[in-house]
């Protein structure tokens, strides 16, 4: 048993996740949810300094603004489409008979204009885009939302469905770093608060194939993507928490979102995976949170 499958097996055997018999898809107790909406809160008072437009999404969005987005041509492997039964009182029959006798079903579905969003922050380019050229200062905007990647695995930091914070930069590409190199120092002080190990190192997405490949080694050596890591799993693989982006301006291209001067915008995002920094305080210190150390505690307002 590898140590990724005993950190599952002991987050069951302690009731804080329960399995469904799909890898990666798991019920979450209070206790847990607990964590996360604490972990949520304390974040969100870390980034309300900014004075960000608030912007909550649900967890599915238009197909077609997802391909535009570019995220079909980039990680294809990854996405989750939305199908619906479309068809009529025979094709119904036909479909419960053959769910009956344990055959294949999913025929009868087709897919809908809904895909499973992959990232907080896609569903918010056509909404900006949609309100004509950005203010002369850009714009900064706090997101949530579930996530879904097709990632079927073991490994409990590494769940088909979760929840990411973010904060979005878009502007002038003097905003968009200055906001990304803020965020990495304030990441610095998140992690200690939550006396948690963590480093920053640059990083890539899982673009798909050889074409992919070249891309992530362009990404690593543009330094558009850090990671904080956090050794959950030990040192030779560390987990990434939190990720630091900058999109030089592929979503104002490809969105046609503006500046005053008539430039295209630029944007970066700061991603927290909430499940993630949850399952890090758990595993660092311990699954009773009420020996959790007091900084921390106080610092996530258990006690409130």
């Amino acid at each position: 048993m590898d140590v990724s499958t005993a950190l599952l097996d002991r987050l069951f055997g302690d009731g804080l996740l329960f399995p469904t018999g799909i890898d990666g898809l798991y019920l979450r107790s209070e206790r847990f949810e607990r964590i996360v909406d604490a972990l949520d809160a304390f974040i969100g008072r870390r980034g309300a300094a900014d004075a960000p437009e608030v912007l909550r999404f649900p967890p599915a969005m238009p197909r077609d603004a997802l391909v535009r987005s570019g995220y079909l041509g980039s990680f294809p492997q990854l996405l989750g489409t939305v199908h619906c039964f479309a068809g009529d009182d025979a094709d119904h029959r036909r479909m419960l008979r053959q769910a009956d006798v344990k055959e294949d079903w999913t025929g009868w579905q087709r897919a809908s204009n809904l895909v499973l969003t992959p990232a907080s922050c896609y569903p918010l380019y056509p909404v900006i885009a949609a309100r004509g050229p950005l203010p002369e200062q850009g714009g900064i905007y706090d997101l949530h939302s579930w996530c879904f990647r097709h990632e079927p695995s073991q490994d409990p930091v590494r769940m088909q469905t979760f929840r990411v914070r973010e904060f979005v930069r878009m502007g002038r590409k003097e905003h968009v770093l200055a906001f990304r190199q803020t965020w990495m120092e304030r990441a610095q002080e998140i992690i200690r608060d939550l006396a948690l190990p963590g480093t920053i190192d640059r990083a890539n997405d899982p673009f798909f194939g050889r074409s992919g490949r070249l891309m992530a080694e362009s990404q690593r050596e543009q330094g558009l993507k850090y990671e904080l890591l956090v050794p959950i799993h030990g040192e030779a693989r560390p987990t990434a928490c939190m990720s630091f982006n900058y999109h030089l301006n592929h979503f104002g291209e490809a969105w046609q979102i503006g500046l005053p001067d008539g430039g295209q915008a630029y944007s970066g995002c700061v991603g927290f995976g909430l499940e993630r920094l949850a399952l890090a305080l758990f595993c660092f210190h311990g699954l009773d949170t009420a020996t959790w150390p007091s900084g921390v505690r106080k610092a996530l307002r258990l006690d409130a």
